[in-house]
């Protein structure tokens, strides 16, 4: 699989854009240069995948969209919001969640 850099800077950078967040206070977050996120952005850099992975968890977005364009999630935009909630959860709130989500979704038919 080739890599264009420049095609997933720029999704990172329309990303970032779409949320609100200036390059500085990505770079904040994820403990990276200002300078590193404008090279990422611009494709100048490859950015290894532990930085990916933390660029994606900052602005809420898959790492499946960033390399692809295209996410499951992404006709969807309160699937990735639903994700996310779920990571902090137990197996018994899961497992709860996944029985209200089964009735509403029995009730709808």
């Amino acid at each position: 699989m080739d890599v264009d850099y420049q095609v997933i800077g720029g999704r990172i950078r329309k990303a970032r854009e779409d949320k609100g967040i200036t390059q500085e206070l990505l770079a904040e977050r994820i403990d990276v240069s200002n300078a590193y996120i404008s090279k990422i952005e611009r494709g100048k850099t490859a950015v290894n995948l532990d930085n990916l992975d933390k660029i994606c968890t900052a602005l809420n977005i898959s790492i499946e969209f960033i390399l692809k364009g295209t996410s499951t999630a992404a006709d969807d935009p309160h699937r990735n919001d639903i994700l996310e909630m779920l990571k902090g959860c137990t197996p018994a709130q899961i497992k709860l969640i996944a029985q209200i989500i089964q009735s509403i979704v029995d009730h709808n038919e």
